[in-house]
């Protein structure tokens, strides 16, 4: 962002910040500079079109300066404004947690849908690897009466999870446990679990190399990489057996078929679907 004397308006920042961001391979570049931009006037993303004209102050001008470097270096836009929409909900997003994806979103409605007929009752759902807690707290918001609960080994995700869980009004419980020691915690075995979802750390640290910047540089390690992801699948796969428990996948595009392989195992009905590109993504079994 020029330091010269201009008047800057709301369309002349969109139109340098995306070239800005173009020139750096940033990725989305238009799209981000619209939620920066939106996030220091306070407006909603789409307003900005109602407002082509208006002026932008120096107190402006000098706080959407500190985002746009911030972004221009890649690091996450959700990080950067602090947080996401996931489903119904707005998720407070630190670099302690992954950012919820578009394909999370999915299993997210896919569970929906195929529980169509047990929304209205007193249902128990376990989320494993739990991170900002988005899935849990979309689902209670979407079925009330339901009883979800989150599982994190991280204690600063928790943290970050019962957060949003008031930012949402909802009530789920978070709590800490190993995802290889499922059947050794406390709380998991005080209750039976209808349902078992998770989207768990599924990248084998081999494939590092083709993950983007933003992501490899500034989200949790943790909640992305795994030396023995098949391991952690079967883990899971097997506690939701011992519980006969619905399960709900999130997969690893090129390892889904060797993960339902797992599933086949343990469960009498076993089916992969694909995700909005049309790549092996989701399992569900019972």
């Amino acid at each position: 962002m020029s330091s010269e004397n201009r008047a800057w308006t709301v369309l002349s920042m969109l139109e340098w910040a995306t070239d800005y961001f173009q020139k750096r391979e940033i990725p989305d570049p238009r799209h981000s500079i619209e939620w920066l931009l939106a996030h220091v006037l306070d407006v909603k993303r789409l307003d900005l079109y109602l407002q082509f004209d208006r002026p932008l102050s120096q107190k402006e001008l000098d706080g959407l300066r500190a985002l746009v470097k911030r972004r221009a270096s890649h690091e996450p836009l959700q990080y950067i404004i602090g947080h996401t929409d996931f489903m119904a909900c707005n998720i407070r997003v630190t670099p302690d947690v992954l950012i919820p994806r578009i394909e999370t979103e999915q299993l997210v409605e896919i569970l929906l849908t195929h529980t169509e007929t047990m929304r209205n009752h007193p249902v128990s759902l376990l989320d494993i690897g739990t991170g900002s807690g988005c899935i849990p707290i979309s689902i209670q918001k979407e079925n009330p009466r339901w009883q979800c609960a989150g599982l994190d080994n991280s204690e600063q995700a928790l943290n970050i999870a019962r957060e949003n869980a008031k930012r949402n009004e909802v009530d789920v419980n978070f709590f800490k446990g190993d995802l290889f020691n499922l059947t050794d915690n406390n709380y998991c075995k005080e209750k039976e679990w209808d349902i078992v979802i998770s989207n768990p750390p599924y990248i084998h640290p081999d494939e590092k190399s083709n993950i983007k910047k933003q992501v490899i540089d500034y989200e949790p390690k943790d909640a992305l990489f795994h030396s023995k992801p098949t391991e952690v699948y079967r883990s899971i796969i097997k506690f939701a057996k011992d519980q006969k428990s619905q399960l709900f996948l999130e997969c690893n595009d090129k390892t889904a078929g060797k993960i339902k392989e797992i599933a086949e195992q343990y469960f009498e009905q076993v089916e992969l679907l694909d995700d909005l590109d049309k790549n092996p993504r989701f399992l569900l079994a019972k």
